[in-house]
């Protein structure tokens, strides 16, 4: 089970938690995992600051993911933060003619595997990170998001 706190400061049009949390909640069930995850939505300008300070890259991004930082000597479930950003989101779920609460939950699911250590920088770590990706969001009822 993940414990979420969803910010939305701006009321971006953006899933209520109650949706985010059932998307969070298949990848807990899935892979067996628990804790507690912050998701904020952020418009362009937010996200594009984000993406160049921590990635370097001067542009806005669907998801970014910050996994916690807290040594292990201090007793937390906080896996992480998620910076959504709406309107990329909206976009590319046009741009990809996907429903738009499939990508919402694409996005969501990427992001917490991300904090789960999951990546897809290399070939092999792709193929991995995409299989559990497929699997929870088909167990969602959301199809193939890399078809």
């Amino acid at each position: 089970m993940i414990k979420l706190e969803l910010i939305n400061e701006k009321q971006l049009t953006a899933p209520d938690a109650a949706q985010f949390q059932t998307w969070l909640n298949q990848v807990a069930t899935n892979l067996n995992v628990s804790g507690e995850v912050c998701i904020k939505i952020v418009d362009d300008a937010e996200s594009q600051n984000l993406n160049h300070t921590y990635r370097n890259k001067d542009q806005p991004t669907n998801v970014l993911s910050f996994p916690s930082e807290i040594p292990d000597f201090v007793a937390s479930t906080h896996m992480g933060d998620l910076a959504i950003c709406a309107t990329v989101v909206e976009r590319e779920a046009f741009e990809q003619s996907k429903p738009i609460d499939h990508h919402w939950a694409h996005m969501s699911v990427h992001g917490l595997l991300h904090l789960l250590g999951y990546d897809h920088i290399e070939d092999d770590e792709a193929e991995v990170m995409e299989k559990l990706e497929i699997e929870v969001l088909d167990s969602l009822g959301v199809v193939d998001p890399y078809q």
